[in-house]
């Protein structure tokens, strides 16, 4: 089949989703001889319009992990806006080094049913939005050398295809797909409000140079006070992680118990990336 241009289209707070779905676009671009060219909807401005593509095209689509599925304030746009027209893709989730659970299968269902093929897929690891110790570091060598792997086989698979796929490509997941994990106390109730929880900002450290809310994918921080986070938070951690001064922070005491929980138990393992053919 001849290709045209491959697409990275991505969702990325803190950028190892960008990282992966660049990387790959561009490996099977070149592989392909075809043109490279990408679309960044992480800010809102990325997401006020739909995006079609047609046969000519390949689209790497990528997005993180929240709470073992596609995150659910992105989920909207990722079925009502992304299209193909019997176009060839790649679905790519990042996830925190715990479990990637549903995510790839939701994704690479939605965009089954929105016009694409997918051929082949991916769950990488990236540093858990939550934590600087999670998964620290990654994806890293190993893990992009995997993502090399996945470029070339699917150019290989591009070039022997004289038409499209009867079926997408096989991914680990349930389907139908299970609903988002859950944070819980240690008395194994939900945590409380965790879905409330906001950073907060360090008035000592803050330089109120507005970066943060330039930054947040919700656009939930008042650029004219950044300590005032008037919209939902999805956790992404962007402004935490990106603020130059280490002005921003989380103190809501269920979040905090969660995001130890999760170092507690798989800060010490390396979990496993994987690709699907």
């Amino acid at each position: 089949m001849e290709i045209k241009t491959v697409w990275a289209v991505y969702f990325s707070g803190t950028g190892t989703t960008e990282k992966v779905a660049t990387h790959l676009a561009k490996a099977i671009a070149q592989g392909l001889g075809a043109e490279y060219q990408a679309h960044d909807y992480t800010q809102p401005a990325g997401r006020a319009n739909e995006l079609n593509f047609g046969p000519e095209d390949l689209v790497v689509l990528g997005t993180p992990v929240y709470a073992g599925r596609v995150p659910n304030l992105l989920l909207p746009f990722v079925q009502n806006s992304i299209h193909g027209q019997g176009t060839l893709a790649v679905p790519v989730v990042l996830y925190g080094n715990r479990n990637f659970d549903d995510g790839l299968m939701e994704l690479r269902n939605v965009m089954a049913g929105n016009g694409f093929c997918p051929i082949s897929a991916a769950a990488i690891v990236g540093e858990h939005s939550f934590s600087k110790i999670l998964g620290a570091g990654r994806p890293d060598e190993a893990d992009m050398a995997l993502v090399d792997e996945l470029g070339q086989k699917t150019v290989e698979k591009v070039k022997e295809l004289s038409q499209l796929p009867e079926a997408p490509v096989p991914v680990e997941g349930c389907d139908p797909i299970r609903p988002y994990y859950t944070p819980r106390d240690r008395h194994g109730e939900p945590i409380k409000d965790f879905l409330k929880a906001k950073p907060v900002t360090d008035g000592a450290k803050c330089v109120k140079c507005g970066l943060c809310a330039r930054l947040c994918p919700m656009g939930s921080i008042d650029p004219n006070d950044v300590s005032n986070v008037v919209g939902k938070c999805i956790k992404c951690c962007a402004c935490v992680k990106k603020c130059p001064m280490g002005a921003k922070y989380f103190d809501h005491e269920g979040y905090l118990y969660h995001q130890h929980e999760l170092e507690d138990q798989y800060a010490s393992r390396r979990a496993e990336s994987k690709i699907f053919l």
